[in-house]
């Protein structure tokens, strides 16, 4: 029997009570990749040699910890003492850290086992590498972390560590059809995370349900209360979604509205929840244009070194958005840190007749091509405003191809932001 397609709480369940053993999980987890990165290129660098072992030494030790033997990926934006760790740049092509991320060595004091590094975009911004969309190998799989998302989809991997500077877990976990949790802004210590947006900047966890992708999040941040319970025990009442376009709803493509009226009709029908449509105040129609403007002089400042001593290494796409961030004045971007701000202090009335909102994740599902990783429209300003967010799948477009919507929170909120998106899930899936 193979193990890789287990749930993470499941194969946790069964790693604890030692009637799974982490090697044959790793194990099985390995053959997949062997099975399948030949078509899907997810991975940067797989450490096979030294997983088997790790995985051994759990067997024979004391349970460790949440994530006691479950194999996980790691985007090759975040350090690893012991692999490469490239920002998806030749600039640093074997390019070897001295220390693990925060994440990782939280990962590994939990029990988890490395199985490799995933491909990121380049440096995460939207010049796209080798990873391909499982579902279609013509699509893109999203970015920028591509193949952290496309791993967990084929069943490389159960968990996957990414990072969302504007729609950087969001818009792959949706074009790949897996849940990406992204916790309020801070929720998970990004030292050793390649900084790209010093005010945006947020790392996040990829997996095939709610509860794994919280399970990976409460064992990185030590928030047991992230973990999934039922909503009964913390609402005692219908949950309250809001059903918001947002102002980018001129963007959304068929599928995606197709996916939101469904996704409305089904909350109506459901017991146990009430659906309220929601218009957002009219300072947050700026809101995508301010965190654009942010995160481009943000990212000029923060890769300033291989700006100015590697500029003809970047890709013209980059070079672009070097100097597109070069040409944010200090009083235009003083300017956009005024509007988030502005905007951030009326998110209290936004929640205050819904406990969450449900949102478009992506304009439409994964678009063909692989030169570029679509369009993060729907995900700049939820990142912009620190929010918890949860990607849930919402079914599939007219090509058969993966669409999902967002699950949005008040900051700080992210408990209930789980459990109602796991509730979600259920409804949007359900047969």
């Amino acid at each position: 029997m193979s193990h890789h397609l287990l749930s993470a709480c499941e194969a946790a369940e069964q790693l604890a009570q030692r009637s799974l053993r982490a090697e044959d999980m790793v194990r099985d987890c390995l053959a997949r990749i062997d099975a399948r990165e030949g078509e899907i290129q997810a991975w940067s660098h797989v450490a096979r040699e030294a997983a088997v072992t790790r995985a051994r030494a759990l067997d024979q030790g004391a349970h460790q910890g949440l994530l006691h033997g479950l194999p996980v990926g790691i985007k090759d934006l975040i350090a690893t003492a012991d692999m490469p760790t490239t920002y998806g740049s030749p600039i640093y092509a074997g390019h070897q850290p001295a220390h693990d991320a925060s994440c990782v060595a939280l990962a590994r004091a939990a029990g988890a086992v490395l199985i490799g590094k995933t491909v990121t975009t380049e440096f995460a911004t939207f010049q796209p590498n080798q990873t391909r969309n499982p579902h279609n190998l013509a699509h893109t799989p999203g970015g920028s972390s591509s193949g952290s998302a496309a791993a967990v989809a084929d069943g490389m991997v159960p968990l996957a560590l990414g990072t969302q500077t504007a729609g950087s877990l969001t818009r792959p976990a949706a074009y790949c059809g897996v849940v990406a949790f992204k916790p309020s802004f801070g929720g998970i210590n990004r030292a050793g995370v390649k900084p790209l947006s010093d005010t945006l900047d947020t790392v996040g966890t990829l997996a095939r349900s709610v509860p794994d992708a919280a399970l990976f999040a409460a064992a990185l941040s030590g928030r047991t209360d992230w973990l999934v319970r039922p909503l009964a025990q913390g609402l005692g009442r219908p949950l309250r979604v809001g059903h918001c376009h947002t102002y980018e709803w001129a963007h959304a493509l068929p599928d995606t509205q197709a996916a939101m009226h469904s996704a409305a009709s089904r909350i109506v029908r459901t017991n146990g929840m009430a659906l309220q449509e929601l218009r957002l105040p009219a300072d947050f129609e700026h809101l995508v244009q301010a965190q654009t403007q942010v995160q481009l002089a943000e990212q000029a400042q923060c890769l300033a070194y291989e700006r100015l001593q590697h500029f003809e290494r970047l890709s013209p796409r980059l070079q672009g958005i070097m100097n597109a961030g070069l040409a944010v004045t200090l009083a235009q971007y003083d300017q956009a840190q005024a509007w988030l701000a502005r905007c951030r202090a009326q998110l209290a009335d936004v929640f205050t007749d819904v406990d969450v909102l449900l949102t478009p994740s992506a304009p439409g599902a994964a678009p063909a091509g692989l030169d570029n990783t679509g369009d993060p429209i729907f995900c700049r300003i939820w990142t912009a405003l620190q929010t918890p967010t949860v990607n849930i799948p919402a079914g599939r477009a007219a090509n058969g191809m993966p669409v999902g919507l967002q699950v949005v929170g008040p900051v700080a909120g992210d408990a209930l932001t789980l459990a109602a998106a796991h509730a979600l899930q259920q409804v949007l899936l359900a047969a």
